[in-house]
């Protein structure tokens, strides 16, 4: 045959927001055999023959079998178009079993009473046919339209057989019970099954079609899957294999001695929805959508909580990225939080954490260790009195680096510190670390075979030791090393009073968190403080500098400018 063929019978997936039981589907299935194609060429070159047309097509097609060759149908969602071969076993009252057998069979006597079904090689299977559920594995499979051989199933379609179901009562687990085992590392097949699988509750329609011989319907072994129909109960509809479109048949070759090549064509025939029908379905969901967001603001209150008058509360939700330019691998950090002065925790508030150990990865010529860590904190800051001499601090956060071997020795590979940003909003972070180095060729052996490193007692000294209280901090003589980068996601909330009041903004004296609330969108409180600070120390320093004949000179002059 020189007609091609739509050889794509993958599923398609659809999404309608209307009831999924106004579909209908357009089924139309044509023999095109050798023996029907000539029969077709023939009658094509006797019609040509005005003459003679009648009477030939009279000869060359018996009665009754162009409608044997073809069929046309509109299925719709869940209709029951029963088989020669359910129409002859649901004819004896024996036979049936269960609720919907019976079922069935009164509707067969309906059927026999009507003169017959509106069917005759088409025919469903629906969601609660037993038959569903154990249709042979090349039926269900008969659009593979490219061999013409018998297909075995391949293995992840057995498995795939087989998998149970997820549980939906399963029961949940309680955080404060310790788990003993997180990770299975043997992992059984029931439990492979049992576990990897989520399932959505899906209703399943098969489209049929009986290719056997003319004469010799309702034969199992002849019933070939022309479409198989999928939804749930969010709009999702999946059909195997798509609608045509416009586009080629798809091609069915049947099995046996006698093959015999079918196709058949899809089209989604459903009705449209009216203007009015539109508009009212439209109307509906706004008053839901309407509803619901009422609901919503029942249960948020109207009341926003916000913190007591005079204190600054600071959000933040933060994520340990990744790691990389480290001597060793599987790493850890650990890290914790110092606050300064005026500063607060809640009571139950985590101060400290540490990751899990991660593999490094390479990323070309980098060893990056992804550690995706969160954690989250809360703090509030409170002056007890107002001055001009004030400058807010903010929070650090100390952290050090460590590696661990296949002897649970670890090693320290680096030592960092970050401070909470002034300027609210989300802030990528990369801080560089560096470790004590002992100089000699000892340490390095002793780092390498049985482990350990120079640590510092107090972590503090990264930056700022909590304990200095000099005015110089001199570090001459203390060895170290560059190793690392740590990179951080932080997300900052701050709120405060302070930001909503207008009227406490116009006011001239303000404290350190009323100047924050005026100047953290432009992220510039510290800088300008501080710049203001060292600015007013110079100008004392430069005035106690100057001779007092000066100095006097300069006040007289001042003043008889002034008068």
């Amino acid at each position: 045959m020189a007609d091609s063929w739509n050889t794509d019978e993958g599923e398609a997936v659809y999404r309608s927001r209307d009831a999924v039981k106004n579909m209908r589907i357009r089924v139309r299935i044509e023999r095109v055999t050798s023996t029907a194609a000539l029969s077709q060429h023939l009658q094509q070159q006797v019609l040509s023959q005005q003459d003679r047309g009648a009477i030939e097509l009279e000869t060359l097609t018996p009665p009754g079998q162009t409608g044997d060759n073809e069929e046309e149908l509109v299925v719709g969602w869940q209709e029951k178009l029963f088989s020669q071969y359910e129409m002859e076993l649901f004819q004896n009252d024996a036979a049936c079993q269960t609720p919907l057998d019976r079922q069935y069979h009164t509707e067969v006597k309906a059927l026999n009473k009507a003169k017959g079904r509106r069917n005759h090689r088409i025919f469903t299977y629906t969601d609660h046919d037993r038959y569903t559920a154990c249709l042979p594995f090349h039926q269900l499979h008969s659009t593979d339209l490219l061999t013409t051989t018998k297909s075995s199933p391949t293995f992840l379609a057995e498995r795939m057989a087989s998998i149970r179901h997820r549980r939906q009562d399963r029961r949940t687990i309680d955080c404060s019970i310790p788990k003993s085992k997180i990770v299975n590392w043997e992992p059984t097949e029931e439990f492979v099954k049992s576990r990897h699988v989520v399932n959505n509750a899906m209703q399943t329609m098969h489209i049929m079609g009986d290719l056997g011989p003319s004469g010799r319907l309702g034969q199992k072994e002849n019933e070939y899957v022309l479409a198989t129909v999928k939804t749930d109960g969010s709009g999702t509809v999946i059909v195997k294999p798509d609608f045509n479109k416009g586009r080629e048949p798809y091609r069915i070759v049947t099995e046996g001695n006698k093959r015999e090549v079918w196709r058949f064509i899809l089209e989604n025939v459903s009705p449209g929805m009216q203007p009015e029908e539109k508009e009212r379905e439209q109307n509906m969901y706004k008053d839901l959508y309407v509803r619901h967001k009422e609901y919503l603001n029942s249960l948020v209150g109207q009341d926003f909580e916000m913190p007591p008058m005079g204190i600054l509360r600071y959000l933040m939700n933060g994520e340990i990225v990744s790691a990389k330019g480290f001597e060793y691998d599987d790493l850890y950090i650990h890290f914790f939080m110092e606050l300064p002065n005026n500063w607060s925790s809640l009571p139950f508030q985590s101060l400290s954490g540490v990751t899990q150990t991660c593999r490094a990865k390479t990323l070309g010529k980098e060893n990056v260790a992804f550690f995706s860590f969160p954690f989250s904190f809360e703090a509030f800051y409170m002056t007890e009195k107002e001055s001009e001499e004030s400058v807010l601090q903010w929070p650090v956060i100390y952290f050090k680096v460590l590696s661990l071997d296949s002897w649970q020795r670890y090693r320290t590979e680096g030592y960092g510190y970050l401070l909470f940003p002034a300027v609210p909003g989300k802030h990528t972070i990369t801080c560089h670390t560096w470790r004590p180095l002992q100089t000699g060729t000892i340490s390095a052996l002793k780092r390498f075979f049985i482990g350990g490193s120079p640590e510092l007692e107090d972590l503090s000294y990264v930056r700022i030791p909590g304990t200095f209280k000099g005015e110089r901090l001199s570090r001459f003589g203390f060895c170290t090393e560059t190793t690392g980068s740590v990179t951080f996601n932080l997300h900052c909330i701050q709120q405060a009073r302070a930001f909503v009041d207008a009227a406490m903004l116009k006011k001239r004296r303000q404290k350190v968190f009323d100047q924050l609330g005026g100047f953290s969108q432009q992220g510039a409180v510290c800088t300008i403080l501080e710049a203001f600070q060292r600015a007013r120390k110079k100008m004392q320093e430069a005035r106690e500098s100057l001779p007092r004949d000066l100095i006097s000179a300069t006040s007289q002059l001042q003043i008889e400018s002034s008068a």
